[in-house]
């Protein structure tokens, strides 16, 4: 039947059926009733039955057999709610259009109550549940109810604010625009009701919400998954509805993001990051392990402890960078594909989007061009200290809330402020941020206390004037946060294996030089040169090199009139100082003074800072001194966004302008990740032949030789490849050593693991005596040993001597391996019979 479009009716009523044989008749009946009761002259009915399986279709061809006015839609196989909408409403010709679930949740007679909103000027009024004055006869279940609130709550969010209640299957239209909307709508799912409100919201349109009665009926089609299906169908819609130049700007910081990791995508399981040092096998096990807690194991699980390393201790996990804000949403990627595409997904993604964040926040609140916010997004996310992360450190790469945080305590201070509002959205984000990592907030508040210091001072007339409403914010965002945060952080610092610092040993600040020098992986860098100034690879926090401090230079004594330059020029420097620690030593001498850091060296949180981050606060400040230039330096009319008077250093000299920004970004631009063949799992672990020899019902470990720790954690991927099968004494982790709880990396120390990560090292097996097997005896019974397990290795004959010299036997060549089987009933020695040590 070709749709009419012209109203010749009153009204026409839309219902979408899918195998609703049991309750359509009734349904039908209903409504034909009420309307041949009511004030509409003329009426009609479209049934879309939408692929049912059932007798459905049969039902609604009796029903238009026996009245003219009804008519049905029917094709073969199930499209979804949206496309049957589409294709109903394209159908009718009323001057009013309702559209009703085939369930009558919302009876017809409520009708009535949305016609008299229509009929004052709005092109949609829709029946809500969540307005006062509805009555809920018959509730959902509590999981549905929560479900639908939160998922209301996004929709409102990002799609139409205002609207309590976009989903509640009772909505009435002016025929022509809902012809209309329905036929530029594109979702097929659940999602078709945002689609057309969003169609009328942005063509100026009113939309009534109208409270209803509202009962549950059993036999519902809505099931849980629909839920995140119609949030997927959301930002699909979002996507659409981008323009060009965003998703352009959306393009380079994906491109950017992509290509300094393209070495890892080819096979994300195979591909190693060797300048992660183990940190890519410890992340992995972080997201494999909250996969298994939050319900993709067997069991759920605690995700804030396990002991599957650092047996029989554990691991207090919040007390580590598990990053629970990530891997808890990223638990279906990882049960599904593995940690490794999950890492990957996180470090990829996550860095384009803090990119993104830092150049909306540059838009909104410098005011900049597009290109220039783009110049200084990608500055402020893919730094030089950002890049060095971006190898094992995704709680320093996966930033994009922090300039939301910053947008929010802005927005606190700006005139008309919504204090309440402002102060609730920044509580909930600083909650959300510190299950991403409570070391990049930390970081964060710092360099926003230096930047309000600075403006403070420049603009006092400012500061009197929010610092009211800044602080009754602050004060509300507190409230929100801490209840959502309590429990986990009491747990992070009073509960099992939790500890009260870690110690970074001396280096651990930034040398002057490493400030004004190359990082490894910038263009102008070089390993030889950048070594010798950081911790390590993953730990090149400046780096910014003396061309780009030059121009930042340059670009605050041009635009020193600006409040913002100027805070922004004392936020960077400060942050610069910080990082040099305690103590630093003047270059190319050996005089070495005390530290801007030493007040704060020894203070609660700053006492486990790697006092060189602190200089990570430099890179979003700079961005932004990069992008005013830039725009400056870009604008065809330098006065078009009434930034004030040009200064000379630009005036007419643009292209001399930004080619010296290009001669300062050039040498920083960051090369692709190196990534490496990954070390092979051995097949005794990836097909289960450890099960012979490790019996988990008595809670036995795996203990490979050496126990892995910080400095060889291979035994983590392991443990991941198996699926978290066994569990590892040892491991690469924060917890606690001696009585005053310091926090080290690792498990805390004992003789036998010690010994053999010394043998690795060395290549050399030492002669053992009768104390060394007696402590070998007691730290095995200690780990609760199944099996040793000794892969090849450099250094694997010595290790292999020693094992046997400690157990008095040799081990079992099993598929690549040595196995050393220590059921009791195998130990020939009675000294070193683990069983009986256990007993």
């Amino acid at each position: 039947m070709a749709p009419v479009t012209s109203a010749t009716t009153e009204l026409s009523v839309v219902v979408p059926a899918y195998n609703e044989e049991l309750r359509l008749g009734p349904s039908l009946d209903a409504v034909r009733r009420y309307l041949a009761e009511g004030p509409w002259e003329s009426w009609e009915i479209v049934v879309v039955d939408d692929g049912s399986g059932d007798r459905t279709r049969a039902i609604a061809e009796e029903a238009a057999a026996a009245d003219a006015r009804i008519q049905v839609v029917a094709y073969d196989r199930n499209r979804g709610k949206g496309y049957a909408l589409r294709q109903g409403v394209a159908h009718t010709r009323g001057r009013r259009v309702l559209v009703t679930d085939a369930d009558l949740a919302t009876p017809v007679e409520e009708l009535e109550h949305l016609e008299k909103e229509l009929g004052g000027g709005c092109a949609a009024a829709v029946g809500s549940r969540a307005r006062p004055g509805s009555t809920i006869e018959t509730h959902q279940s509590r999981r549905r109810e929560l479900l639908g609130r939160g998922g209301n709550f996004l929709i409102r969010a990002v799609a139409v604010p205002g609207i309590r209640d976009t989903q509640c299957g009772f909505k009435l239209f002016d025929g022509a625009h809902a012809r209309a909307a329905f036929a530029a709508a594109r979702t097929d799912g659940w999602a078709i009701d945002v689609e057309v409100l969003q169609y009328l919201r942005g063509r100026g349109l009113a939309i009534a919400e109208v409270p209803v009665r509202w009962a549950h009926q059993e036999g519902s089609k809505v099931r849980p998954l629909d839920y995140p299906r119609v949030l997927g169908e959301l930002a699909v819609m979002k996507a659409r509805a981008l323009p060009p130049a965003r998703i352009a700007v959306l393009s380079v910081f994906l491109l950017a993001s992509f290509l300094l990791h393209q070495g890892r995508w080819p096979d994300p399981s195979s591909r190693y990051l060797p300048d992660s040092l183990q940190d890519q096998n410890q992340w992995e096990w972080f997201f494999a392990v909250t996969a298994d807690s939050v319900g993709y194991g067997p069991h759920l699980r605690n995700p804030l402890f396990t002991d599957l390393q650092g047996f029989p201790d554990g691991v207090n996990l919040m007390a580590n960078t598990v990053m629970l804000g990530l891997s808890v949403p990223l638990a279906p990627v990882t049960a599904a594909f593995g940690p490794a595409l999950s890492l990957a997904l996180a470090l990829t993604l996550g860095l384009a989007a803090t990119g993104l964040a830092w150049y909306w926040l540059i838009r909104k609140w410098l005011g900049t061009g597009r290109g220039a916010a783009v110049v200084g997004g990608l500055l402020a996310a893919f730094a030089p200290p950002m890049v060095s992360h971006a190898n094992a450190h995704p709680n320093f790469v996966v930033l994009f809330m922090i300039p939301l945080i910053v947008d929010r305590a802005l927005r606190l201070c700006a005139p008309g402020a919504r204090v309440v509002r402002d102060g609730v959205v920044l509580g909930l984000f600083a909650a959300y941020q510190i299950f991403l990592g409570e070391e990049p907030l930390l970081l964060a508040v710092i360099g926003m206390l230096l930047f309000a210091v600075a403006y403070a001072v420049v603009r006092r007339d400012v500061a009197r004037a929010v610092w009211r409403p800044l602080g009754k914010g602050l004060a509300i965002g507190a409230g929100v946060a801490l209840p959502i945060v309590a429990y986990p952080l009491y747990w992070q610092f009073f509960g099992p294996q939790s500890y009260h610092s870690v110690l970074h040993g001396e280096g651990a600040g930034n040398s002057p030089l490493a400030l004004l020098s190359f990082a490894e992986r910038s263009l102008a860098g070089s390993r030889e040169a950048a070594e010798p100034l950081a911790l390590n690879i993953t730990e090149q926090n400046a780096f910014y090199g003396w061309p780009l401090v030059a121009l930042a230079l340059a670009i605050t004594l041009g635009l020193w009139h600006r409040a913002a330059v100027r805070a922004l020029a004392f936020t960077a420097l400060a942050a610069a100082f910080l990082s040099l620690g305690p103590e630093f030593r003047i270059p190319s001498t050996d005089v070495v003074l005390p530290g801007p850091w030493r007040p704060l060296a020894h203070a609660p949180l700053f006492e486990s800072v790697i006092e060189s981050r602190v200089a990570m606060v430099c890179a979003p400040a700079l961005g932004m001194l990069v992008a005013l230039a830039v725009d400056r330096l870009a604008a065809a009319r330098p006065s078009r966004r009434a930034l004030g008077p040009v200064s000379p250093i630009f005036a007419g000299r643009r292209a001399l302008g930004l080619a010296a920004v290009a001669a300062a970004l050039v040498p920083i631009v960051p090369m692709p990740l190196t990534t490496v063949e990954r070390v092979a799992v051995p097949p005794f672990i990836t097909d289960g032949t450890w099960k012979r020899y490790v019996d988990t019902a008595r809670g036995e470990t795996l203990v490979p030789v050496p126990l892995p720790d910080p400095g060889n954690a291979e035994g983590l991927h392991w443990q991941t490849a198996a699926g978290l099968g066994f569990k590892l004494p040892g491991g690469y982790f924060n917890g606690p050593w001696g009585e005053e709880r310091i926090g080290i990396y690792g498990a805390a120390p004992r003789h036998t693991a010690n010994l053999l990560r010394d043998v690795r090292y060395s290549g050399r097996a030492p002669r053992l005596g009768e104390a060394w097997r007696r402590q070998a005896a007691q730290d095995l019974a200690y780990w609760n040993a199944g099996a040793l397990v000794l892969a090849p290795q450099p250094g694997a004959e010595a290790l292999r001597a020693t094992v046997r010299q400690l157990l008095g036997k040799d081990g079992e060549l099993v598929d690549g391996v040595w196995v050393w089987d220590l059921d009791g009933q195998n130990a020939e020695n009675p000294a070193v019979r683990v069983s009986a040590v256990r007993g």
